[in-house]
């Protein structure tokens, strides 16, 4: 009888794998809370010190193992958690907690990683939520070092080809170490599709399953399974024919992405010649090399918040130019859109402010454009930074969750400062870099022709864009239900945006998960859309929609689409426009 898993997907080149299993039983262990006397803090902290040292050491070792020919920098993950293991804000709080409560390291490490993680589940951005992992993950480190007769896995010895790995959980070193040593898939109990473990897997090209809660207890060892990172989908014991269905299905993929490589040089362009322009979503560096062996048109959103993160100081002028020059330089030509810094101080990133999440709503509080216009001191560094890298090439800037008129002019005239400042200091900038902004509330989708009469551009942001509309958090399984990318309020603000750049002839583009979706495809470009962004594994199969249609005939259907909206269901109406 098969049995089915149902988790968290994380396609690759490749989304589905077949293979035993590799059970690896490792995880979050909870630390027992053990007293201890006045007289061992010393020997306490000893022990904590020498567990740090042996994490570091470790994670030095695994860094040492990427071969240098590895297309992508996947260094930087293990770089991230060295530089936690430096970090004083995390080390010098659990010295405190053993000295002041007469406690072992592995109860106050816990109690601190507890408080962390308490921090980052507060957050409203789902990708800066999932920076808990890497608190979980260091953590994790340091106390398989404190407990070493935690029950556990040599990873780093064992033969893995063709295994699917079985965990409770994988920091990015795991993820590496097994896909060195031959894994062809990843199942996991904890961990989300923005974490860093699931970057990389979509970057290695091994396709993953996570979130399946007690995973590990209910599978065997070498037991043949079926992960789908495709639909969330892992299968243990199944049947012959079942098995037959995925090696098909797995041959049918293998065909048609050789096909769709064969798409990355033509024109993208539609049946009547109109060029569509396919950017992608960038999260970090090292996604570069991903977006462009995609045939990426450029960087329709690059996202800097990583630059905060994991440290107790804030990131300075010269800082941000270094990452930025490094993007321009590794586009080699193409454009990069950077979007300004869109945290708040209810994320615990800045050291400013004084509205925590404990005293206001952290999806409508300060944070985004409305922190960056209360602390310029916080705003310029990053501002002067995008504007010297425009020297390099071609950059333009996006401002998040605007929504008024005057936080645009207040912006533009800090622009215009910064201008003046580095003509004063003799640095080079492109005096026309384009400025925009990210359409994302619903009040600036109903204003949308005053912002396009000022901006060079308009992102349609519509992650958050129907997250406010609707009232709806899509990450909350009792409500997600109704997040509805085409429920007809939200087909009505992407039309309004859209005809405003179309009505003053500035650009449009859209840059959330909808911009990669192919079941919409047909719809936004019937709606007038020539620009959009997305995940850079999505780039080919948005072109092949776009290579087959024409845009007039879209248009057409899609107005009388629109004129039914009120009177039909409006899935059974993009339905009728995909089979068309």
């Amino acid at each position: 009888m098969t049995i089915a898993f149902q988790g968290i997907g994380i396609p690759s080149s490749c989304p589905i794998a077949l293979g035993p299993a590799f059970i690896d039983v490792r995880g979050r262990t909870r630390a027992s809370q053990i007293p201890i006397a006045a007289d061992q803090v010393d020997q306490e902290i000893a022990r904590l010190d020498l567990a740090v040292d042996a994490a570091r050491a470790s994670l030095e070792a695994v860094r040492n193992q990427i071969p240098h020919s590895t297309p992508i920098k996947i260094a930087e993950f293990i770089d991230a958690h060295l530089l936690m293991l430096e970090d004083a804000a995390l080390l010098e709080e659990v010295r405190r907690i053993v000295t002041d409560r007469l406690c072992s390291a592995e109860w106050a490490l816990q109690l601190h990683r507890d408080t962390l993680v308490r921090v980052f589940d507060e957050m409203d951005d789902p990708y800066l939520r999932t920076r808990r992992d890497d608190v979980e993950h260091v953590v994790h480190q340091i106390q398989s070092f404190l407990q070493p007769d935690t029950p556990g896995s040599d990873l780093g010895s064992r033969d893995l080809n063709g295994f699917v790995a079985v965990s409770r959980d994988l920091t990015p070193a795991d993820a590496i170490l097994l896909n060195h040593r031959g894994a062809v898939a990843f199942v996991t109990e904890y961990g989300g599709p923005l974490s860093h473990t699931a970057i990389l897997a979509r970057s290695l090209g091994v396709p993953a399953v996570m979130g399946i809660q007690d995973v590990t207890s209910y599978l065997h060892p070498h037991e043949l399974l079926v992960v789908d990172g495709e639909t969330g989908t892992l299968l243990a014991d199944a049947d012959d024919r079942t098995l037959g269905y995925f090696r098909q299905r797995l041959r049918a993929i293998e065909a048609r992405q050789r096909r769709l490589r064969e798409l990355i040089n033509r024109p993208s362009q539609t049946r009547d010649a109109v060029p569509i322009s396919l950017l992608a979503n960038l999260e970090l560096p090292e996604d570069v090399e991903t977006a462009k062996s995609n045939g990426a048109a450029g960087v329709g959103l690059y996202r800097t918040e990583f630059l905060y993160l994991n440290r107790s100081d804030l990131p300075d002028e010269e800082e941000h130019l270094a990452t930025y020059a490094e993007m321009v330089a590794d586009l080699e030509g193409i454009p990069i859109t950077i979007r300004t810094l869109d945290l708040g101080v209810d994320k615990g990133a800045t050291p400013v402010g004084d509205c925590g999440s404990s005293v206001c709503n952290p999806a409508l509080g300060l944070r985004a454009i409305r922190l960056c216009l209360k602390e310029p001191e916080l705003f310029r560094p990053q501002l002067r930074a995008i504007l010297r890298a425009s020297a390099l090439g071609p950059v333009r800037l996006m401002l998040p969750l605007v929504t008024n008129i005057q936080e645009v002019d207040r912006v533009l005239a800090l622009i215009a400062q910064l201008k003046r400042q580095l003509d004063r200091d003799g640095l080079e900038y492109d005096d026309a870099m384009p400025v925009g902004v990210m359409i994302e509330v619903p009040a600036a989708a109903l204003a949308a022709r005053a912002f396009a009469r000022r901006m060079d551009f308009l992102s349609i942001g519509t992650n958050d864009l129907i997250q406010y509309t609707l009232a709806v958090d899509r990450l909350d399984g009792a409500v997600n239900y109704l997040f509805d990318p085409i429920h007809p309020a939200i087909l009505r603000l992407v039309r309004m945006i859209i005809e405003a750049g179309r009505a003053l002839d500035i650009p449009v583009s859209m840059c959330g998960e909808m911009a990669g979706d192919p079941r919409f495809t047909r719809l936004l470009l019937g709606l007038g859309l020539r620009e959009f962004s997305m995940q850079p594994g999505a780039i080919l199969d948005i072109k092949e929609v776009v290579l087959a249609v024409d845009t007039r005939e879209l248009e057409r259907r899609t107005d009388a689409l629109y004129a039914n909206l009120d009177d039909a269901d409006p899935s059974e109406l993009l339905d009728a426009l995909n089979q068309g």
